[in-house]
């Protein structure tokens, strides 16, 4: 059987999570348990959806809805990308950076979406 690790879409979301990961220490203690949580979970999440998709990828139904699942919290992701601009705490250069590899993230959940015979 195929391993998800191997998923392109899968590597660049575990990649941005862990940049996200390291970026938001640098966050003030007072986004603690709100922006820097959010933003964590959600760009983990993205990788946890991949995998259940990918690990039921035999039932369609189940692998679209999960990648579906893996879309939404992607976006979910981008806003926090975007809060962190309007807070000031990071740079627009960095938000570009983070925007564009989460980007990258949705045009790869979208091919799984419209494809899904490919993992089959």
């Amino acid at each position: 059987m195929g391993d998800y690790r191997k998923l392109t879409g899968y590597q660049k979301a575990f990649e941005l999570a862990l940049e996200i990961f390291q970026l938001t220490k640098m966050f003030p203690a007072e986004e603690r348990y709100s922006l820097t949580d959010q933003f964590r979970r959600s760009s983990r999440s993205v990788c946890s959806n991949f995998v259940e998709a990918y690990k039921r990828r035999r039932y369609r139904d189940y692998f679209v809805s999960k990648l579906n699942d893996a879309e939404t919290e992607n976006a979910e992701t981008q806003v926090w990308i975007d809060f962190s601009l309007a807070f000031g705490y990071i740079t627009p250069e960095t938000h570009q950076c983070l925007t564009e590899k989460n980007n990258a993230i949705a045009k790869l959940i979208l091919f799984m979406i419209n494809h899904p015979e490919k993992f089959s």
